[in-house]
């Protein structure tokens, strides 16, 4: 065995043509090397760059509901990813260029080469944190809604409670690790299966933001408390007031500084290196500002102050428990602030403290039943209405702002405007007390009681944002030309890995449909008939009616019948497939056969374009998890065969979407003919979608193939859907990065080893060549 510090193979690199010579590190680029070679080449060598951006892109959201993507070469956006619907207010990126966005539009989504792959749906209120996990295809979002959820291929896999506000941050710990910070004060440390390990405690207001020590023994958290806080060992170390409000957001530098970029407009880095400090007289010029910061009680941890009851200077002279420690102190006739530094063994000054119980407030203003401290007139457009603008000093004027040009229904161009008019008409004001129904519950600009119920409608919710007997599916489940040497006709027809090569891929792209042709006429009619003999009244059938459904059935199994499908029988067909759940599976299996007949598939599929729609929803009614194994089975099996006409193939595509959706859902379902139906439907979408430029619709294939190989067992089922990754990715280099983001190649690989059937072994190795 290895020592833990011994080397291992990282890499290997083609590109030389003969032997290569020489080598030598390069000083620029970082990591980089130069090698020269008997072709007669010199050639420079950068790790993990992008071809195109060897410098990256950086990538913003705004309030205009867009992402801007840019270099670093120029101030206009390289391009823009449209496609939410309300203010993009997180983002994270990942491995092979992939980025991930969330909204107040509720929705996270997952973005590739300028296109939007996934739509990650299931929040009901603003979606204020995403990140991408290490392990490649889990992502994570937090939500105004309290929860998190944990993303898998675009689908989502666990639902993480436990705050009792809003989830305002997220930050990676490990593979199977993240922290997750509140609007309820706290910090949790989750598992990814689910477990809450750890709740930190020391924040007295709003947390928004986290970020973990690049050797994730620590991390450090900023909020509406005016602070950033550093975590060592499960404990707060060190408090860091600023001379802001809220801190809004914190970041780890490579060389372990700390950046936090708070409501003041400033970005401030500290550090625990020496010679990185600033200047004593920096120093001492940051802890004056500080000091004459006033602190409104109301919006942080103070509580009402009582002057008459708080100690003198005095009351500094006994040294603090913990770093971070505040007292409040009488001055004369003003309360003072101090927070004890542990490293400097003393009290520090953090502010004067303004807005207690005994001081003076503002006149309040009545406006439509409810007490502000403002209510200002705004005139936008000239010559039109004037409109009230209400506020008070406690609300965030940004969200105020926004609020407001969303009820007038005004353009967001004016938010800018709006929000530094009221800055401006506001400055200079003392604190008001606030009205309760104007907290607003994400700012952290109103009064907030850690653990305090508050039982307001809406708050935390987002402003904005047996043998014999006939038995449907016994048999060979595909059937195809004898003697044709294809992996999916079964017996006979398959050959060997003894007598090809594992490098000649006979397996995808498949373009052409996989349907399901298997068939006894006389034993479905026979049960047809016996079932219709119990059937209710009003679904008995008559013996004409019977008799139309034979020869329909026989027509479509015979290619070469004289007789081909009338439109009276289609209609029968039609209407009898509405029969009871309980009692419909031999009338679905006709249908099956039925639409792989042109005439049929025309009519049913496409003759009017609500006929096709209604069929597609028929079936889906009968995918319903809760459903009959039978009647699920059948309705993936008659979405396959539907691909064998055009206008089915077509009628598939338009209701893509909801169909993969609806044949995701049985992916749970223990059943092995429903989850090879199910992987021949999701095969012949793909094979329907290679060469196409449709990047969405593979992306859901993708996710569908991947969340489905997390369940099926059956081996025929793996193979299909081994096939259905393979075509998908054939030739499409956006496909291949996209399944490599999710974690496909991880996946798959304990496939390869698999002998029987070889297909699926060689089919695996076939699929992960195309990813390499």
């Amino acid at each position: 065995m290895a020592s833990p510090n011994s080397y291992k193979l990282s890499c290997s690199i083609p590109g030389h043509e003969m032997d290569v010579r020489g080598l030598a590190a390069a000083i620029f680029p970082d990591g980089a090397f130069m090698s020269v070679s008997r072709d007669r080449t010199g050639r420079v060598w950068v790790p993990n760059s992008s071809d195109t951006y060897p410098r990256g892109l950086i990538a913003t959201g705004g309030n205009d509901h867009n992402i801007c993507v840019f270099t670093l070469d120029q101030p206009q956006p390289l391009f823009t990813l449209k496609g939410h619907k309300n203010t993009v207010c997180a983002l994270s990126s990942g491995k092979f260029g992939t980025l991930l966005s969330g909204s107040w539009d509720t929705t996270a989504k997952v973005w590739l080469n300028e296109k939007c792959m996934m739509t990650l749906q299931g929040h009901t209120a603003a979606v204020w944190a995403v990140v991408i996990l290490p392990e490649q295809g889990l992502m994570l979002s937090g939500s105004a809604d309290k929860t998190i959820k944990l993303w898998k291929a675009g689908r989502c896999e666990k639902t993480f409670t436990g705050h009792e506000d809003c989830v305002r941050g997220l930050a990676v710990i490990s593979d199977l690790e993240f922290f997750s910070c509140s609007n309820d004060a706290t910090i949790r440390r989750w598992l990814v299966t689910g477990e809450c390990v750890q709740v930190y405690y020391s924040h007295t207001n709003y947390i928004y933001s986290l970020a973990v020590f690049p050797n994730g023994q620590g991390f450090v958290s900023t909020g509406e408390d005016r602070t950033l806080r550093i975590w060592k060992q499960g404990d707060c170390q060190q408090t860091i007031r600023l001379p802001a409000q809220s801190v809004w957001c914190c970041c780890i530098l490579p060389n372990g500084d700390i950046a936090v970029g708070a409501s003041d407009g400033l970005i401030r880095v500290f550090t625990e290196v020496e010679d990185r400090m600033a200047s004593p007289q920096d120093l001492q010029a940051f802890e004056d500002e500080l000091s004459k910061t006033t602190i409104d009680p109301k919006t942080g941890d103070m509580g009402d102050i009582k002057m008459e009851d708080l100690p003198g200077r005095e009351h500094l002279e006994e040294p603090g428990n913990r770093d971070g420690q505040t007292r409040l102190i009488k001055e004369g006739q003003n309360v003072e602030a101090y927070q004890w530094s542990v490293a400097d063994s003393r009290w520090m000054k953090i502010g004067d403290v303004v807005g207690g119980s005994n001081q003076q407030t503002s006149k309040k203003v009545n406006y439509e039943g409810k007490e502000y401290d403002f209510v200002f007139t705004i005139d936008i457009n000239e010559g039109g209405p004037s409109m009230k603008l209400p506020y008070n000093v406690t609300d965030d004027p940004w969200l105020t702002a926004h609020n407001f040009l969303q009820k007038n229904e005004l353009s967001p161009m004016f938010l800018d405007q709006v929000a530094n008019f009221i800055i401006e008409n506001t400055k200079g004001h003392t604190l008001g007390a606030a009205a309760p129904s104007a907290a607003d519950p994400f700012t952290g600009s109103g009064r907030y009681i850690p653990g305090a119920a508050d039982n307001r409608a809406g708050f935390g919710a987002d402003p904005f944002t047996g043998t014999g007997r006939y038995i449907p599916g016994s048999g060979t489940p595909t059937g195809a030309p004898v003697g044709v040497a294809d992996p999916f006709t079964g017996e006979g027809a398959y050959s060997s890995a003894a007598s090809r090569q594992t490098s000649t891929n006979i397996y995808f792209p498949k373009t052409d449909s996989v349907t399901f042709e298997q068939a006894n006429a006389t034993q479905i009619m026979a049960k047809l008939k016996e079932l219709n003999g119990g059937a209710p009244g009003e679904y008995r059938l008559s013996e004409e009616v019977l008799e139309s459904l034979e020869k329909l059935l026989v027509s479509v199994c015979n290619p070469c019948a004289s007789e081909q499908p009338t439109t009276e029988q289609i209609s029968l067909l039609w209407k009898t497939s509405h029969w009871p759940e309980d009692i419909v599976f031999p009338v679905l299996d006709i249908l099956r056969l039925a639409v792989r007949h042109p005439q049929v598939n025309d009519s049913l599929c496409g003759g009017d374009a609500d006929d096709g729609v209604a069929l597609c929803n028929h079936l889906l009614s009968l995918m319903k998890p809760q459903g009959r194994p039978a009647n699920q089975m059948l309705a993936l099996r008659i979405l396959c065969n539907c691909f064998s006409g055009w206008r089915g193939r077509s009628l598939l595509l338009a209701q893509r979407e909801a169909v993969l959706s609806h044949a995701a859902d049985l992916c749970s379902v223990c059943n092995k003919n429903i989850h090879i139906a199910l992987a021949t439907l999701v095969l012949n979408y793909a094979g329907s979608l290679h060469g196409q430029p449709d990047l969405e619709a593979k992306a859901q294939c993708l996710s569908v193939a991947s969340a489905a190989l997390e369940s099926v067992q059956d081996k025929e089922a793996v193979f299909r859907l081994l096939v259905a990754l393979g075509t998908t990715v054939a030739s499409d280099q956006t496909a291949q990065d996209l399944a490599k983001s999710l974690g496909v190649m991880s996946q798959i690989a304990k496939y390869t080893s698999v002998t029987d059937p070889a297909k699926v072994g060689e089919c695996c190795q076939l699929v992960l060549k195309e990813l390499q």
